[in-house]
């Protein structure tokens, strides 16, 4: 069965590029699976991602191979299942301070290239003239105030890094059990009857989300003529090495940026996250009670995957252990809607998980 794919995914630093600058990747997709009904997610001028019928204007696309299923890949059940550690908060206000500090460094070298002109005033004459002897060298007060401030980032960078990898050991020392749960799959919703935590573990709430996971890279690299040895397209880094860290590896972007440091270990303890992504309201657990989670306001197509679109649904459950926050993640089956869904807007966010909004 043929079917046809387009997909402008957005970048890692989307924010920072020009949609029309990534090329449109439009392929016929062939399979022994029926196709789901046809949706588009985007605009045609913007990132989109879109699945639908075949034509005959389409019979001059490139035809790729791919299952198409509705149980979750394999990569997303290694990424995007279990017990995952929220970053330290230390890591957003290291990122916010990042441009200031760089610009009050760059100032106070501006500053000092023009003391001379700068005499006549008191303070800014103090701050390019007086020094600081540390050992046979002499330092500028204002390099000597402004250069610590630049450090800053860098030092809380390091002390978030090292809290998140003692919280990791800590979890590789001591694992926790996936929770004892209950759950009925509705439509667009999830109805959980019963749910136990693992001992020390504090649950808070949950919620469902929804979201479109990268592209494969090979599958991108073919449907553009390209291949691993030669130039890779906009929007997409060399060849990576085999072992894979995090999605964003696997389609070649946002390498080392997309999670914190993560330790050495069977699976990421730290949630990637999803870059085109859509969520329900959060509901607070309370002891007892049935909790009846809602999808997006916005209707989206059910679970659906291939080698180039990935529609994953997933129950995310927050909690506490100790002083450490963390999520269960588990990836659930949503049924595919019968009627054309359109989602005139893509739901983006950022790609870094430290400075994401997915609190709840």
């Amino acid at each position: 069965m043929e079917s046809v794919q387009r997909v402008r995914y957005p970048s890692f630093d989307y924010a920072n590029i020009d949609p029309s600058s990534i090329p449109l990747v439009e392929v016929i997709v062939r399979s022994d699976s029926s196709p789901p009904t046809p949706f588009r997610i985007g605009r045609e001028d913007n990132w989109i991602v879109e699945w639908r019928d075949k034509t005959p204007e389409d019979e001059h696309l490139e035809i790729i191979d791919s299952v198409t299923t509705t149980a979750t890949l394999p990569f997303l059940m290694r990424t995007r299942d279990g017990w995952y550690i929220e970053p330290d908060p230390i890591h957003a206000i290291a990122r916010k301070l990042i441009t200031p500090t760089v610009v009050i460094l760059i100032s106070s070298l501006l500053i000092h290239a023009i003391a001379p002109a700068l005499t006549g005033i008191d303070v800014l004459s103090w701050l390019t003239q007086k020094t600081y002897k540390i050992g046979p060298l002499d330092y500028p007060a204002l390099i000597f105030i402004t250069f610590p401030l630049f450090m800053l980032p860098i030092i809380l960078r390091n002390i978030a890094n090292s809290r998140d990898i003692r919280r990791q050991n800590f979890y590789i020392q001591n694992p926790l059990n996936s929770p004892m749960i209950d759950y009925q799959i509705n439509d667009r919703s999830l109805t959980i009857k019963s749910l136990k935590a693992p001992e020390n573990v504090e649950i808070i709430g949950g919620r469902l989300q929804v979201g479109v996971a990268i592209p494969e890279r090979e599958t991108i690299l073919k449907a553009l003529n390209r291949n691993n040895n030669s130039q890779p397209p906009p929007g997409m880094s060399t060849p990576l090495p085999e072992r894979r860290i995090t999605s964003t590896e696997e389609h070649g972007t946002g390498v080392g940026e997309a999670i914190p440091m993560p330790v050495k270990h069977s699976r990421v303890l730290l949630l990637e996250p999803m870059r085109v992504r859509a969520r329900g309201d959060f509901m607070k657990f309370i002891d007892g009670e049935t909790i009846n989670l809602q999808g997006p306001s916005e209707r989206w197509p059910g679970s659906i995957y291939s080698s180039l679109i990935a529609l994953h649904w997933e129950l995310i459950i927050y909690a506490k252990r100790g002083n450490t926050k963390m999520r269960w993640v588990k990836p659930i089956i949503i049924p595919n809607s019968e009627n054309t869904i359109n989602i005139e807007t893509m739901p983006l966010r950022n790609s870094r998980s430290e400075i994401s909004s997915d609190s709840n």
